[in-house]
């Protein structure tokens, strides 16, 4: 039979999501543990690999095995092997033509950016951040850019292994969270809040987002004007781009799915994330 899974996982102890020599990633963990309650051996396919650092609130994973049991026994059972930062969410039954990486139909991510004169303590590892402020009305033009159909070259990494670089990237949202609250009295620096940016397309070049919010942070803090996205897009060079922005604050929400696989659409992590 065929098991779908949505795991969760804290990605700051990890090399990533795809299994390694070194066996130190998340795919590696979780095939461990999933081994261990199975005691046979189970490979795993995921909807969306992720790079050493970036978090996954539902990455969906799928495999076949001959063992039969009810479906919460596979999220109990892993993860009572699993190690802290790793969690399976729920389990399903699916038809054996089911795919987590080929039946997605779009890929969310979001990326939260702490603004503030003081680095992240609380945070550090699960947020980005910037000690000067952000135009929020300039990001969003330089975003709008990039929404549609387009070649990606400039925002992709040299390492990727995508067969092309065109996607499609349907919706980018650019929005602050909470109430910014001015420095203190006498000191300086910008009001201190997050920002939450989200990203929704069929498929995503390796390091593709982060290279964009190095574009997105140097519109918004001035360096660039809004319009230079577009000449970075049509460039196709990665060479005309900012520099690739820090893992920290990324997190991979998951596939989306057609409804009549019957799968969540999100996990109780969604309600935490800034």
């Amino acid at each position: 039979m065929r098991i779908a899974l949505g795991v969760s996982y804290n990605g700051q102890p990890w090399r990533g999501w795809q299994s390694q020599p070194s066996r130190q990633t998340v795919q590696d963990a979780l095939e461990a543990a999933l081994e261990r309650f199975a005691t046979a051996p189970i490979r795993t396919v995921c909807a969306g690999r992720t790079d050493a650092g970036v978090h996954g609130l539902m990455q969906v994973v799928h495999f076949d095995t001959a063992i039969d049991r009810p479906e919460f026994s596979w999220v109990r059972g892993p993860n009572s092997f699993l190690p802290p930062g790793i969690a399976v969410q729920w389990a399903r039954r699916v038809p054996d033509e089911f795919h987590s990486r080929a039946c997605a139909t779009a890929r969310r991510y979001a990326y939260v950016l702490l603004q503030s004169p003081v680095r992240p303590s609380i945070e550090a590892g699960r947020a980005g951040w910037v000690f000067q402020a952000l135009d929020q009305t300039a990001m969003r033009e330089a975003a709008a850019h990039l929404i549609g159909e387009h070649d990606f070259t400039s925002f992709r990494a040299a390492e990727c292994q995508a067969k092309s670089p065109v996607k499609h990237l349907a919706h980018i949202a650019i929005t602050r969270r909470g109430a910014f609250q001015p420095p203190p009295a006498g000191s300086e620096g910008c009001p201190t809040g997050y920002w939450r940016f989200e990203f929704e397309g069929n498929a995503f070049l390796h390091h593709m987002i982060r290279n964009i919010m190095g574009c997105l942070v140097a519109v918004g803090q001035g360096v660039r004007p809004s319009g230079w996205m577009r000449e970075v897009l049509e460039a196709r060079s990665r060479s005309k781009a900012a520099p690739t922005f820090m893992a920290d604050g990324l997190y991979f929400l998951g596939p989306r799915y057609d409804p009549a696989w019957g799968l969540p659409e999100r996990s109780a992590a969604y309600d935490w994330l800034p």
